[in-house]
């Protein structure tokens, strides 16, 4: 298959704003791709190379820009093979060859494949929006369920396993993947609910537990091997030796558990989540190693030698009490007070609660509304798109961010407002040498950068507007932190947004 034909889709997919179209493109793109091509087709299509991350940064791929060639030769499997190459060669020399191979590529892409292979590199494609559409694509090009396809989804992580597996041998093929210890799970996501009386009101049996403000993790234990992971199944447990010794310890031999991870202070409430992220980090700061983790776990998805992600939240939880003692996350099974449950997680400096339904079982991402968070304060995860250069005392700075949510059907980001409320020195300072990393364009008043950044807002609601394309604006925002362990795939879309809307009312 020609990257040209990847490339050619890709464009397509983004001038459309029909899902129906973007599945029916994606399905005959992956009839037709050759079976050891199809993995990386899907891959470059979600806006990922098989390898993950190469290491490589635009400054670097600008600086090796060649003159393009003027057709398209390449193909898939040429690519993919030269980026495998690249994600492997290190030690002496390993800069220069590198920078050969790189060179040796871009000369070979046509200046659409060129602009393509930046994007993916560098990660401006991996939107996440696409995952969706991806799922119904494998499941129309392979005949088989979408369910069954995303349950396979799920379990291994890896949407070009899962295409290949769906088109070589159907629901049989999907059947095989199973819960395996040490290879880290898509999780389970929470939707967000207006108040603690609707989240109620739209389950039955519930657990109201706290919100906490850390990061997620997931954790695999094996005997003595232990690994930890985070929401992006980034594997850091060798930043956190305090943890993997914890999960070591505890009364059985194997073990899979979800839950998240925090800095308390001495008082016991929770520091900064910043403080959490830079434990994540490869730094080597001394006063950032002593920073202690805390975890607390919620969820049991595999307790020795038994896989329980079909078995309903009640029985999960009742595994998790067995195993994980004192480090359960605060709550309660049928409180007969949730208010009091929600004012104590507040009291304790937490976020709010999240209301589960006790016979729902595991499901990635948010298929449904099992899994309710309440939170007395609207915040929302959206994509940096640019920032405005600032005035008076912030002149110099990079200060007045433009924002976007999430299109969950493929395209780019939807610009929705703008802020400037909230930015400390130490953020304003931040974003003036970060941004400019991320460039696409500039002009007198803007840094325009790629969609690669998640910050947090918080904010009085939103209103209809028809100053932005997504037709909603939102109400007195503010910047609360950056989110590090978010890429934009996991920023809220602009259904999310709209849901803040007085009077709207999820489908």
């Amino acid at each position: 298959m020609r990257l040209h034909d990847v490339v050619t889709a890709s464009a397509q997919l983004a001038a459309t704003r029909s899902r129906k179209a973007k599945t029916t493109l994606l399905a005959e793109l992956l009839s037709g791709a050759p079976a050891d091509e199809l993995a990386a087709a899907v891959a470059f299509l979600t806006g990922a190379p098989t390898q993950g991350r190469i290491g490589v940064g635009w400054r670097t791929l600008v600086e090796l820009r060649t003159d393009p060639a003027e057709n398209p030769e390449l193909t898939v499997g040429e690519v993919d093979r030269t980026l495998a190459e690249l994600a492997t060669t290190s030690g002496s020399g390993s800069a220069q060859r590198r920078a050969t191979l790189l060179r040796s590529l871009l000369s070979r892409a046509t200046a659409e494949e060129q602009d393509f292979l930046f994007r993916l590199l560098t990660g401006e494609l991996r939107q996440g929006a696409l995952e969706g559409v991806m799922v119904e694509a494998i499941a129309t090009a392979s005949g088989v369920p979408a369910a069954a396809v995303r349950r396979a989804f799920m379990l291994s992580g890896s949407l070009p396993h899962t295409a290949r597996a769906a088109l070589s041998g159907g629901v049989a093929a999907l059947g095989e993947f199973r819960l395996e210890v040490g290879r880290p799970l898509r999780p389970m996501l929470a939707s967000p609910a207006e108040s603690l009386d609707d989240a109620l009101n739209a389950l039955a049996a519930v657990s109201v537990e706290y919100k906490l403000d850390g990061a997620r993790i997931q954790v695999h234990r094996r005997g003595d091997d232990v690994a930890v992971y985070t929401r992006t199944l980034r594997d850091i447990t060798a930043h956190v030796t305090e943890l993997t010794d914890l999960v070591r310890g505890l009364p059985c031999t194997s073990v899979v558990l979800d839950g998240e991870t925090l800095a308390l202070n001495d008082d016991g409430r929770p520091r900064p989540f910043q403080e959490t992220m830079s434990r994540f980090g490869t730094t080597r700061d001394e006063q950032v190693h002593a920073l202690l983790l805390r975890p607390y776990f919620f969820d049991c998805l595999h307790l020795d030698g038994a896989d329980l992600l079909d078995a309903p939240l009640r029985e999960r939880q009742a595994a998790l009490r067995t195993v994980a003692g004192e480090h359960l996350v605060p709550g309660e099974h049928d409180p007969d007070d949730p208010d009091a449950v929600l004012a104590a997680a507040l009291d304790a400096g937490h976020e709010g609660v999240v209301v589960k339904d006790l016979e729902s079982p595991y499901a990635a991402g948010r298929r449904g509304r099992a899994w309710l968070k309440v939170k007395p304060v609207h915040t929302l995860d959206l994509v940096v798109l640019g920032a405005e250069w600032g005035h008076g005392r912030r002149r110099g700075y990079l200060s007045n961010l433009h924002l976007g949510a999430r299109d969950p059907d493929g395209g780019p980001p939807i610009m929705v407002g703008k802020t400037f409320k909230g930015l400390t020195d130490e953020l304003l300072a931040w974003q003036t040498q970060e941004l400019p990393r991320h460039e696409s364009r500039r002009d007198e008043l803007t840094v325009y950068v790629r969609p690669v950044l998640v910050v947090e807002i918080e904010l009085d609601g939103v209103q209809t507007s028809t100053r932005y394309p997504g037709g909603v604006a939102l109400r007195f925002a503010r910047v609360l932190r950056y989110r590090p362990d978010k890429d934009a795939a996991e920023a809220d879309d602009i259904g999310a947004v709209r849901a803040l809307l007085p009077g709207h009312r999820p489908a």
